[in-house]
């Protein structure tokens, strides 16, 4: 039995197929155009999908699009995953469970299946940059939101005048260096931007450790992961598609 599982962020949708405990690399399309994106999305998917399971960010009106789409070619019924108080090993910190992201609750059971016994933090880069602790015997600590890279950068395009004109026409050709200290505006609001970021992943740690008695595996994800890996002094690991691994998880427990 083949299952579809799709991860809709603020940005892009990623899928890929779980057959018995194998998870195919994922791939990723942009879905700004809806219903249309979500029916070539489904139209890639094997013939022989019998299930499908889905976790998005972006409300009704995108889940609607995607489950048309799945009903279409395949007649079934898309499985929508939403925070509970326990799943697969994990118990959620939130005393309401709902204000917990779906895309957060999956993406810590997914972490806390990869780093079995050891405590572990989830670290989405994306739109919003988000942290999740969970300890080793499948605890949810909490976490913490902030902004994304590009997101502070575009608020401090829209909230200022000055730095918004003096940024205009270099932004096209800034080269984002590794070094904090930079010699134009645009590319001053890269480097900030990224070392407070890496900053925030940092400092998660320190305190993920001093919660646990034990570092923490540190694992990214996201789409602007890649461009924060060099600023990060941390030891961590890539997981692009963490998110599909949890929703792999889940859908490995309910067949058990």
């Amino acid at each position: 039995m083949s299952i579809l599982l799709v991860d809709i962020g603020n940005t892009r949708a990623k899928w890929a197929v779980l057959r018995g405990e194998r998870l195919s690399a994922p791939r990723a399309l942009a879905h700004r155009d809806g219903h249309a994106r979500f029916a070539a999305l489904v139209a890639a998917a094997p013939r022989d999908v019998e299930r499908v399971i889905a976790v998005s960010v972006m409300g009704q009106k995108f889940e609607r699009a995607l489950a048309a789409a799945v009903r279409a070619r395949f007649r079934l019924r898309t499985e929508f995953v939403r925070s509970s108080r326990r799943a697969a090993g994990v118990r959620n910190a939130y005393r309401d469970v709902w204000r917990l992201g779906a895309d957060r609750w999956v993406g810590v059971i997914a972490a806390h299946a990869l780093a079995g016994r050891r405590p572990a933090l989830a670290v989405s880069v994306g739109t919003a940059l988000t942290v999740d602790a969970v300890a080793g015997d499948g605890t949810h600590l909490g976490g913490a939101i902030a902004a994304g890279p590009d997101t502070m950068i575009a608020s401090l395009l829209s909230g200022t005048q000055g730095i918004r004109r003096r940024a205009q026409g270099s932004r096209k050709g800034a080269r984002r260096s590794r070094g904090l200290f930079a010699a134009d505006t645009a590319s001053a609001l890269d480097a900030g931007a990224a070392f407070a970021a890496a900053a925030f992943v940092d400092r998660a740690c320190v305190e993920a450790r001093a919660a646990f008695g034990a570092s923490p595996l540190l694992l990214l994800t996201g789409g602007a992961a890649l461009a924060l890996q060099p600023y990060i002094k941390s030891a961590f690991r890539v997981v692009p598609d963490l998110v599909l691994r949890g929703l792999a998880v889940l859908a490995s427990a309910d067949r058990r």
